[in-house]
Order: C-alpha cells, then structure tokens, then sequence
C-alpha cells in the first residue's frame, strides 16, 4: 500500500492531472476487501482534490471479506459503488470453481452493502461451466434478481493459462445459444443489455468507469499489474509484488499507433451501447458498413454506427476492416 500511495502521487504529478478532473474511480484486480479499510484511507485523502463533484467511486469485493465495519469504512471514504464477486447461488458450483464463500455469505454481503446506501451494487455471476443448463442459470439469475442490485455481469467462464482449469477444457462448455437464452432472461427481468456482459436495471445504474474504456478516455493505472493508457500510451506497472514494493515507478510502455486505435475503438464501440463514430471508417470500410447495415447487423443514428448484437462484435469489426 505504501508503495502503491507512491506510485499513486508520481503519476498524478507525472501527468499533471487537474483538480477536479477524475470522473471514476475503479479498486478492483483482485479482492480489495482483504486490504483492511484504515490501509485505503490515505490514498483517499490524496485522490479527493482530483475528483469531480459526484464521481463514481467502486470497488470489488469478496462476499466473505466484505465485513459489515469495512464496507461502513469504504462508504466513508467516499466509495459509492460495490462490485461483488459471486459468481453463483449453488454451494456445489461455487466449491467447483474453488471460491471462498457460500450462498448465505453471498446474500448476506449484498444485503449489508443494501443497509449501508451504497448507491450501486453489482453482482457478477459466472456461466457456461461443466454442469451448467439453461435452468440452473436461472435459478442463479432468479436469486441475484430478488436481492438490492443494481447491476449484473454475467460473464461466460475464460479459462486462463496458470490457471487450475487450464488442462482440463471439459470444465467449460461453449455454448452460444445459452448466452442469448441467458441474454433473453435477464432482459425479462427489467434489466437491460448495454455491453456484452453487462446488465443495469435503469441507465444511471450502468457503469461510467467501464464507459471511459469503450470512449477510450485516459486512465490511470495504479498497482502491480494494473493498466494505465495516458495520450495513446499503454503503461504497465511491475506484475510482481516484490518488485512492484522496491520500485513502483518502474513501467513498460506500448506506444499504440492510430491504426491499433481505431480498431480498439470500432472493437469496443461494437461491444457496447456506444457505437462507433461514422466518421472513422474509410470509403471502402463504409461500402461494407452499409453492406452490414442492409443485411439487419448494424444500425445508423446521428452520424453513429451500432451493433445489434454484441456477440457478434469481434466478427463484424473483423468483417469491416480485413
């Protein structure tokens, strides 16, 4: 924490970031609520003059972590947003996936969160795992629905390299029609689709942090392993604990060409309710555009080109830019 309090400093100087000019904040990669509440309380006091009036402030948290005093704390500080990791509402699937926490612990954490006044509460629910059916996942939404969310994302399980599922591909199934019938239900349930694992029950609920992403805004990135992108610049701080400690300054750097931007851009804008810029496809890039948006796949609205189904985004950006 002390280290990250330095990095923290030498990047709003490095970056001569205004006051009052930080929209959102995001303290996640990871289980925040691990780090004892008092350990945030400096790096609030340092950020609090960047922040706009209202900004929107989450963490993530672990349903068996997140204690009645630290999440109290947390919304002290000034935290107005929790994201938590529930992944599910069945003991046995939640054992499979190796987490911590039970189906009460998780009810349990959001209801405090609820008790609180957190202004928006996110629950994440992972599917497409082995023993997964169409009807277990709504037994999960059904749960997720009758609690105080906000917010819910719903994330198809990604199988990482290092990861314990990683050499056992059975563990996952890949289903595409189960994420439309999923994508169906929590549209029934009043809460609507606006990228392509996100869900918010009414568009002030949607997140705005996630948004400086797909806008493509600069983002500091604080912390071992964090992501930061300032004026077309990815920088990464040190992965490794030990050496993030000893020198918390020390960054790669991904120069990113207008080329790689533009096709993050149209890849995002395609992911979400954002859209892409008209203006940003070339004539023959346009030829296809139109082409996508006489076959029913992309719509125009003020000079704006949207997606109809965000499944499809990597496929139709690829389409128009090969």
């Amino acid at each position: 924490m002390k280290a990250l309090k330095k990095q923290l400093k030498f990047d709003l100087n490095k970056y001569d970031i205004k006051h009052n000019s930080i929209e959102t904040v995001f303290i996640g990669g990871g289980t925040p609520s691990t780090i004892k509440h008092y350990e945030y309380e400096e790096v609030f006091e340092i950020i609090k003059p960047y922040l706009v009036e209202g900004a929107e402030i989450t963490t993530e948290a672990n349903p068996n972590s997140a204690s009645q005093v630290w999440l109290e704390n947390m919304n002290k500080y000034g935290v107005n947003r929790v994201s938590f990791g529930v992944q599910s509402f069945n003991n046995d699937k939640l054992k499979f996936l190796g987490r911590a926490h039970n189906v009460n612990s998780a009810i349990n954490a959001i209801q405090r969160a609820n008790s609180i006044g957190f202004n928006g509460i996110n629950c994440d629910i992972i599917y497409g795992v082995q023993g997964d059916s169409i009807q277990s996942i709504k037994s999960d939404l059904d749960m997720a629905f009758s609690l105080p969310i906000t917010h819910l994302s719903a994330y198809s399980l990604t199988i990482e390299e290092g990861t314990k599922f990683f050499d056992r591909s059975s563990v996952k199934i890949d289903d595409e029609d189960l994420s439309y019938e999923i994508f169906d239900y929590i549209d029934k349930n009043c809460f609507k689709q606006y990228e392509i694992s996100n869900f918010a029950r009414d568009k002030k609920y949607e997140s705005k942090h996630n948004y400086g992403y797909w806008e493509y805004k600069n983002y500091l990135g604080i912390g071992a392993g964090a992501v930061g992108c300032m004026n077309s610049r990815r920088y990464y701080p040190n992965k490794s604990i030990e050496e993030y400690i000893s020198n918390p300054t020390n960054y790669e750097y991904e120069e990113l060409s207008n080329d790689d931007i533009k096709t993050e851009k149209i890849l995002l804008g395609f992911r979400c309710s954002n859209g892409v810029e008209k203006s940003i496809f070339t004539e023959d890039e346009m030829i296809k555009v139109n082409d996508l948006i006489e076959h029913d796949k992309l719509y125009l609205n003020n000079e704006r080109v949207y997606n109809k189904n965000f499944l499809l985004s990597d496929e139709l950006a690829l389409y128009i830019l090969s």
